[in-house]
């Protein structure tokens, strides 16, 4: 599975914005966030769709997002995280 290009991402314009709103998290490259120096949440593709990786603790958890419904899940999540 590859980290998600520009075209996948583009995709996702609506949830990336949505993501940059969150204290905390820095966008060092398109689609990849940052927390404290640290990686935190990326995007990959893959013939299944779109995923995303979140940094839950020292473990990382991933989500499928296949339609923008499941988007609103992927923010619950970072937003449960960033919380804590």
């Amino acid at each position: 599975m590859k980290h998600a290009g520009a075209a996948a991402l583009a995709e996702m314009t609506e949830l990336l914005a949505q993501l940059r709103l969150r204290p905390g998290l820095v966008e060092k490259k398109l689609g990849v966030f940052y927390r404290k120096g640290a990686a935190f949440l990326h995007f990959h593709e893959d013939p299944a769709g779109m995923f995303v990786d979140i940094r839950d603790g020292a473990e990382w958890q991933r989500l499928h997002l296949p339609d923008q419904q499941s988007w609103q899940s992927c923010l619950t999540e970072t937003d449960r995280i960033l919380r804590g």
